[in-house]
């Protein structure tokens, strides 16, 4: 990973409590400020994923108008197997390359 210079300019009892905490991590400030914008990106992420699926629920009935009901999901099992429609499935997805290796 390349390193990049950054020069911020911060008000002193920020730079204070900013090497305050990192020391209390034990991290460098650097360390520190990179792991902020990390949490910080992850919670916008988390954010928008949150917002998408709010949208989706209100317009659940507007979709569905449009372009018809989604299909009910297959359970999945606790090793992640689909049963026996997702097995047939995948089996008859798998035949056509099975059969072009004659």
């Amino acid at each position: 990973m390349a390193k990049t210079q950054l020069n911020v300019r911060v008000d002193e009892s920020t730079a204070a409590a900013a090497r305050r905490r990192a020391h209390q991590r034990g991290l460098s400030v650097n360390r520190y400020i990179e792991e902020l914008v990390k949490q910080d990106a992850g919670e916008a992420g988390r954010a928008f994923v949150d917002a998408a699926a709010d949208f989706m629920k209100q317009y659940e009935s507007v979709f569905a108008e449009e372009f018809g009901a989604p299909a009910p999901a297959a359970p999945d099992g606790p090793s992640g197997d689909t049963g026996a429609a997702g097995s047939e499935r995948l089996s008859r997805r798998a035949k056509p390359a099975a059969q072009g290796k004659r």
